[in-house]
């Protein structure tokens, strides 16, 4: 197996589009919330309560890289052949606070994720994180994150608190990330409580499977919500090819359909196209953590090779050897070049640089 190399020697660079960071202040945080039993939410508890205070060896070495926006990343990515981090908030940010204190961890993490990107250019690439809990100050970090940090678009993990982005009371994001171009990446977050405790009770909670069913369920109200009718031209990214959604298009479609015309629910309302169309017009899917080729394969052909995306999922899933095994998958030159490179220039505007 050939040693892996940034620079493009390949033909392609290599960006990487979900790849996590937590400013040190933030995590103590967190562990200060735990510690304190301030919070009433157990999958806070489950997810943050291991990678922050656990023993084991997985649970120390990702708290670290998490930290790092300095040597140790720029080395791991080295290895792994990463020409660039699009780098962001990891989960669950700020979203846990009360409004004071998330606005200031959000401007926290965001002056610290300026100043690494700024001393490394070339490598690192931000996304903006913002306190949902306020949408006024939200949208207006937005514009400070585009116009004055540098920032390519972004990053909510997931649910509020227990709320979720069809209100439209956090519309004003929307309308915002809308105006300045710049897409929204929408993260996992642990289900809260209303929901968590089927999937915790089995060991389901997080990334193994959580994940997916609360990140795609976010997804699905945002689209049945109309938010996307209001905001059109509104770029959503998600990580995990989709949190399983590609594979539920047809029935999507379906159903909608039959329980719109059913009038069953009130919320559920015509939409002005299907719900595979702001799927495959609105939503572009990234490789983290899902480095398997039946399943790339399958969402670029239903989504568009044009809508997918490499990501590693930095340091939650460092493994250098899917970097080879996506090398290597079934694409043209020009194919695999789009899948590492230029569509994630084209998503996020690093090419209009």
């Amino acid at each position: 197996m050939s040693e892996l190399k940034t620079g493009g020697e390949r033909g392609y660079l290599r960006i990487a589009t979900e790849e996590a960071f937590c400013p040190p202040e933030l995590a103590a945080a967190w562990r200060e919330m735990i510690a304190g039993g301030e919070v009433d939410d157990p999958g806070f508890v489950s997810l943050v309560g291991f990678y922050q205070t656990h023993a084991s060896e997985r649970a120390r070495l990702i708290g670290e890289r998490l930290q790092d926006l300095g040597e140790r990343r720029l080395s791991d990515m080295d290895a792994a052949g990463i020409d660039r981090q699009i780098i962001s908030l990891t989960s669950p940010g700020t979203q846990v606070f009360d409004q004071g204190r998330a606005v200031g961890f959000a401007t926290l993490a965001n002056d610290q994720l300026a100043e690494a990107c700024r001393a490394h250019p070339d490598r690192f690439t931000g996304l903006t994180a913002i306190a949902p809990q306020d949408p006024a100050h939200a949208a207006t970090e937005i514009e400070r994150g585009a116009r004055e940090l540098g920032f390519k678009g972004v990053i909510i993990n997931s649910h509020t608190r227990g709320e979720y982005l069809d209100d439209r009371k956090f519309w004003p994001i929307f309308e915002a990330a809308q105006a300045l171009d710049t897409p929204i990446y929408l993260h996992p977050n642990t289900p809260p409580s209303s929901m968590i405790q089927p999937l915790l009770e089995a060991g389901l909670d997080g990334a193994i499977y959580g994940f997916a069913v609360e990140t795609g369920m976010h997804l699905l109200r945002i689209i049945t919500s109309g938010a996307l009718d209001e905001f059109p031209r509104l770029k959503i990214v998600v990580g995990h090819l989709g949190e399983a959604l590609p594979f539920w298009l047809y029935r999507l479609d379906y159903m909608h359909a039959a329980t719109v015309r059913s009038k069953r629910y009130d919320v559920m309302k015509p939409l002005q196209r299907k719900v595979s169309d702001y799927l495959r017009e609105n939503v572009w899917v990234t490789t983290s953590g899902m480095a398997w080729a039946p399943a790339i394969k399958f969402c670029r052909s239903v989504l568009g090779a044009d809508h997918v995306l490499y990501a590693m999922d930095y340091p939650y899933e460092y493994e250098p050897d899917e970097v080879h095994a996506q090398d290597e998958l079934p694409l043209s030159p020009d194919e695999i070049k789009a899948f590492y490179q230029t569509n994630a220039e084209r998503l996020f505007g690093l090419d209009r640089d």
